[in-house]
């Protein structure tokens, strides 16, 4: 019988913890579960906070969180799967920096910790104690690991600069129409 070591547990547990939370939030995303508002929900609150079109917003996150946790979960097709949870955690942040770092003022702490976690577990892999081990690694090689966290760098780089973009523009036109109004007055 093959014995495992500390890392694997810890590579075991992490993925449990990271891939559990991750696949839960975007399951309230997609199907309103766990007090969630699903897509149509999420997809106004996308809309409101930059993301358009809301509910493809809505859904392109759902499904990096849902399957990409539940993958991280299994340890299957890790490379892919961590590199899918932090581009999603890395949009999720971006929405939270105006309030600063920690999480109780509505700050960046909590996306920034899973995305973290999401990408240390693309780079170090998922430990025997999974299915990529028990499918001899056919989802998970070396060379994915840069792929599939490049790309996802530069997909998310580009939806977060769109969003960012729309935002700033919104804003310099909400200060123009004030603008307005106070010299009408």
């Amino acid at each position: 019988m093959t014995t495992y070591d500390r890392r694997d547990l810890g590579l075991l547990l992490l993925r449990l913890g990271t891939g559990g939370v991750l696949a839960a939030h975007g399951a309230q995303k997609l199907f309103g579960w766990f007090g969630g508002h699903g897509v149509e929900g999420t997809g106004h609150f996308m809309e409101s906070v930059g993301y358009k079109p809301g509910k493809a917003s809505a859904t392109a996150a759902g499904l990096a969180e849902t399957g990409g946790g539940t993958l991280l979960a299994l340890g299957l097709a890790t490379p892919a799967a961590g590199a899918a949870a932090a581009g999603a955690m890395a949009g999720a942040a971006t929405v939270h920096v105006p309030n600063g770092f920690f999480a109780a003022e509505g700050g960046y702490e909590y996306a920034a910790t899973l995305g973290l976690a999401a990408t240390g577990l693309a780079i170090a892999g998922p430990g025997r104690l999974s299915l990529d081990h028990a499918f001899r690694h056919v989802f998970d090689r070396g060379w994915m690991v840069p792929t599939a966290l490049g790309v996802t760098a530069a997909a998310t780089a580009l939806v977060v600069g769109m969003r960012t973009k729309r935002v700033r523009e919104e804003k310099e036109r909400e200060q123009a129409g004030e603008q307005e109004v106070l010299f009408e007055e």
